[in-house]
């Protein structure tokens, strides 16, 4: 690791990109240990941000400019008690900005961040700064050189298989022993995090109502497969074989969870559905009523994540006529796929990537499909998406260069939500120059494009909303092609035989699919737990960009999602594959900490200004 230098010794004269950062480091901490919170904050630029992971606020907080700034080491900087900051190689320096990546150390835990320099007023300052926990001093993963022996060399008469461990273990939990964590939901999200608490030790357990982990995958509609590359979706601890498909269909994905649950050793259960949760604050602990393999069963457990998915609750609307619909109607997410209506008419509400999907695939098996267009969509070709969204951080590509998955996800999580999207603009606009052709097709076909409210593209949409976009993977030549024949508007009724939209269009149909999105994570705590719980909690999912579904006012960060929320110990955990494996390692120190009685002082709690 290359050691800071004082700012007294350094050579006047080494002003390179090393020198500068080390300086820079050296006169941080050193404001921090001072606990000078004015100094700390004169290192920054006037428009800055610092973007801190649990480490110095026990919370997923960014801070924005010098005052933001000062606040933030008010608050947390003599408990803390950063030290040891450093590069861990040798910093770059394009277009006026000195990049280095850094590491540190705190009273509890040991850190890793990156840190942006530019020059203002003649001084070197910070523009941005990421610092992320990685670990706990005294509870720290049991990898690399910390790996368990497994074999039990010598003799013992009471020695026990691993085997026979493992099925006391199984016995024991939920009856004799209580889990710490349970996490509801054991799709890609609960099982990243199940793995994270079993690597650190916490008593934890997954439960998911389908018969067997992957399910969640398996019993979408058959044509479904990722839209985000490989590089992109590895689960912690066990990436993908160099041999796995770029975009890995449905069923493969549910295999690989599956088999990583049993090479994981997650505590997982299966066919058991959650009925209803209720929080002692006096005893600090759940009550939850499960029941399991058709058996009731009480759990009670201290702390309670749900990891039911952010596309987890199906938005259903309800339109008059659907009682008298003779054919079938269902949601997306509960498609079979296309099978049963070859040579049938098949109506599509909806204009994503569902949408897309389920009438590309009603379309390859002789289905007469429309789609019917509620509002603009933004569409990225996927090939493009990897070129010019991705490639630099997740393609073999950035391996090659040196990114690694863990470190391409804190380049991601090191870009602040506030100035992202000024990062993504310039991609998108390459996109749309490189796809012209293909985007004046769609439009000539009347389909509706957007590209965000900022021409930011698709990753701030799904940041900010989580929906209204299409990576396409072929379906949108249907379209374009009138293949797939295309109607806009809103439905205002169902008939017998069709879908009625509010100008009078009439569509035949034998069966009508909404793919319509999905709800609020928070509308499963009303289900589960009650609406006052849901309402306190609050929304979860967008950053109040004040943008089209993400209602202000500015909140920085996620709403709700693996950080400490306005409901005692109850956490809120999902997202794509990438955010189920960078962010369950915050969602799970933080869990470890609270079971070891660490001290966790939240900075900044989120408040909360929209209920669902």
């Amino acid at each position: 690791m290359t050691q800071t230098l004082d700012p007294e010794t350094r050579d006047a004269a080494d002003t390179g990109p090393q020198a500068r950062v080390d300086a820079w480091l050296a006169r941080f901490e050193q404001a921090l240990s001072a606990g000078d919170p004015e100094g700390v904050a004169s290192l920054f630029t006037t428009e800055s941000y610092w973007r801190d992971l649990i480490a110095f606020t026990w919370n997923l907080k960014t801070v924005e400019g010098r005052e933001q700034v000062a606040d933030l080491v008010s608050a947390t900087a003599e408990r803390t008690a950063a030290s040891g900051f450093a590069t861990t190689e040798e910093p770059e320096e394009a277009d006026g900005v000195v990049t280095a990546w850094i590491a540190f150390e705190t009273a509890v835990g040991r850190g890793m961040g990156l840190l942006r320099l530019t020059e203002e007023d003649g001084e070197d300052r910070a523009w941005t700064l990421l610092t992320a926990m990685y670990e706990l001093k005294g509870h720290e993963e049991p990898r690399g050189t910390h790996r368990p022996m497994g074999a039990e060399h010598g003799a013992n008469k009471n020695r026990k298989t691993w085997k026979e461990k493992q099925q006391e273990e199984a016995e024991s939990l939920g009856s004799t022993t209580q889990p710490y964590v349970l996490v509801v939901g054991g799709g890609q999200g609960g099982i990243a995090l199940g793995s994270r608490l079993r690597q650190l030790g916490v008593p934890a357990l997954v439960v998911d109502k389908h018969p067997r982990p992957g399910d969640q995958w398996r019993n979408r509609y058959k044509s479904l497969c990722l839209h985000d590359p490989v590089w992109y979706d590895h689960l912690p601890y066990l990436k993908f074989p160099d041999n796995w498909p770029v975009f890995a269909p449905k069923d493969k994905v549910g295999d690989w969870l599956e088999s990583y649950v049993k090479v994981m050793e997650v505590p997982y259960w299966s066919n058991t559905e959650v009925k209803s949760a209720t929080f002692s604050e006096e005893a600090g602990e759940w009550t939850v009523e499960l029941e399991r393999e058709g058996q009731p069963l009480t759990l009670r457990p201290t702390q309670l994540v749900f990891a039911t998915g952010m596309s987890g609750k199906p938005r259903m609307p309800e339109i008059p006529g659907m009682d008298v619909f003779k054919g079938d109607v269902h949601h997306s997410s509960a498609h079979p796929g296309p099978d049963a209506y070859a040579g049938k008419k098949a109506v599509i509400i909806g204009s994503n990537n569902s949408a897309f999907d389920i009438c590309g695939a009603l379309w390859e098996n002789d289905a007469d499909v429309t789609m019917v267009q509620r509002s603009s969509t933004h569409i990225v070709k996927s090939d493009s998406l990897m070129e010019y969204g991705l490639g630099d951080l997740y393609s073999e590509r950035a391996l090659e260069a040196g990114v690694t998955t863990e470190k391409a996800d804190l380049i991601f999580a090191s870009l602040p939500y506030r100035i992202m999207h000024t990062f993504q603009i310039p991609a998108y606009e390459k996109m749309a120059e490189a796809d012209k052709d293909f985007y004046d097709r769609l439009e000539k076909a009347g389909f509706w494009l957007d590209w965000g409210d900022d021409g930011s593209g698709l990753f701030m949409k799904y940041l900010r909303r989580g929906s209204g976009y299409y990576i396409d993977v072929g379906a949108a030549d249907l379209v374009a092609n009138g293949d797939v024949k295309l109607a806009h508007g809103q439905v205002t009724e169902l008939t017998e035989d069709g879908v009625r939209l509010e100008d009078g269009t009439e569509l035949p149909a034998d069966v009508v699919v909404f793919a319509t999105g999905y709800n609020s994570m928070n509308g499963w705590v009303a289900d589960v737990i009650d609406q006052e719980t849901a309402d306190r909690l609050g929304k979860c999912w967008g950053l109040g960009s004040d943008t089209t579904l993400d209602p202000g006012p500015w909140e920085g960060e996620q709403r709700n999602m693996w950080k400490p929320t306005q409901v005692p110990n109850l956490w809120m955990h999902g997202g794509n594959l990438h955010q189920s494996r960078h962010y369950s390692l915050y969602l799970a120190l933080q869990l470890k900490a609270r079971l070891e009685g660490i001290e966790t002082p939240v900075y900044a709690l989120q408040e909360v200004h929209h209920t669902g």
